[in-house]
């Protein structure tokens, strides 16, 4: 690749964006972030338009509009040395992706929950928004704008499974996802050890919304969670860190606090992960699932059937001896229902 500096456009309200930034940050690779929701003039529109939007040369040499983070961190894996977000040791690695697609895929549930579910959450988003959208509106533009992302936003949220029915799951598991955050961090300064894994990125994307801007769960937060909003601001710049491989995780047990989390991963996200990918294989455009002893029912969502897929192909890539640490660590957590059959 070139030595130019990466170039994405996103925006602060994103946190896929601020996941990637600061992965970037971290390992020191320059970058430019064009700050625009609608990518910039000239360069190519990802279908679907998502972000962060990158804009990465293809085999041939053409540009291309690039968005999704988990396969652009591996990307960069490869062509980039140092400092890397994978742990070594292949189990580590499996768990490291697992945590990393549940704050992608659930832990976003909750974020976009809180924030087009309450008025106070609602208020402040939609104008904030909108200033990033067309940051050179009118008075009376921007009135709209942020009338018409709201509601657009508002009616999006049966997409991510969030109702009256499921509200209670929703908000009870980010709750205990921040307690067993707050307790991991009085020990480890990030999930993986010393060092962040890609994991550590994703739950930092999500919690910068979380735990820094939506009005209401950030309250839960600061009450809930200090140590986690102080390590969220810590991860906006980590290229001052200094790393080795001895700051991974190591031993043959993994920390209780991390056994704690990816039991929640197992109460909240696997039963999801599984029963999605079952419907769309059955061709059904919605499925129920219980998660947390409660029945759970929304679209079926394609995307999370190749996160199922990802996870199942890395753990069946595994050695006989790394899967072996693999599933004792998954033990009783819930989460080895994604492995079998």
């Amino acid at each position: 690749m070139s030595s130019s500096p990466l170039r994405l456009s996103g925006v602060p309200g994103s946190p896929y964006t601020r996941k990637m930034a600061a992965l970037l940050r971290y390992r020191r690779l320059p970058f430019q972030l064009i700050p625009s929701s609608n990518g910039a003039p000239g360069l190519p529109r990802a279908q679907p338009h998502l972000l962060p939007t990158f804009y990465l040369p293809d085999a041939q040499g053409d540009l291309q509009a690039v968005t999704d983070s988990t396969p652009l961190i591996r990307r960069f894996e490869a062509e980039f040395s140092g400092r890397s977000v994978i742990p070594p040791s292949p189990a580590l690695a499996l768990i490291d992706a697992l945590l990393e697609d549940f704050a992608d895929e659930w832990l976003t549930k909750a974020m976009f929950h809180y924030r087009w579910s309450y008025a106070a959450d609602i208020a402040k988003a939609g104008p904030i928004l909108a200033s990033w959208l067309q940051p050179l509106a009118s008075d009376a533009e921007w009135r709209s704008v942020a009338q018409k992302v709201s509601s657009r936003q508002i009616e999006r949220l049966r997409f991510v499974g969030s109702n009256p029915q499921t509200t209670p799951i929703i908000e009870a598991g980010y709750q205990r996802v921040l307690q067993v955050m707050e307790a991991h961090l009085h020990a480890h300064r990030f999930m993986m050890g010393a060092r962040p894994g890609a994991c550590d990125f994703g739950l930092y994307g999500q919690l910068t919304q979380l735990a820094q801007f939506d009005p209401t769960p950030m309250a839960l937060a600061v009450e809930l969670a200090p140590r986690v909003c102080g390590w969220v601001g810590v991860a906006e710049d980590l290229s001052g860190l200094e790393v080795s491989d001895a700051n991974w995780l190591t031993g043959s047990d993994l920390p209780p606090t991390l056994t704690a989390l990816l039991s929640e991963v197992g109460r909240l996200y696997a039963p999801l992960l599984r029963a999605n990918a079952h419907a769309l294989q059955a061709g059904q455009t919605e499925f129920t699932a219980q998660v947390d002893a409660q029945a759970w029912t929304q679209q079926v969502f394609p995307y999370q059937a190749k996160c199922w897929m990802w996870l199942r192909r890395d753990y069946q890539a595994l050695a006989s001896d790394e899967r072996q640490h693999v599933d004792r660590w998954l033990k009783g957590t819930g989460c080895e229902v994604l492995f079998k059959d």
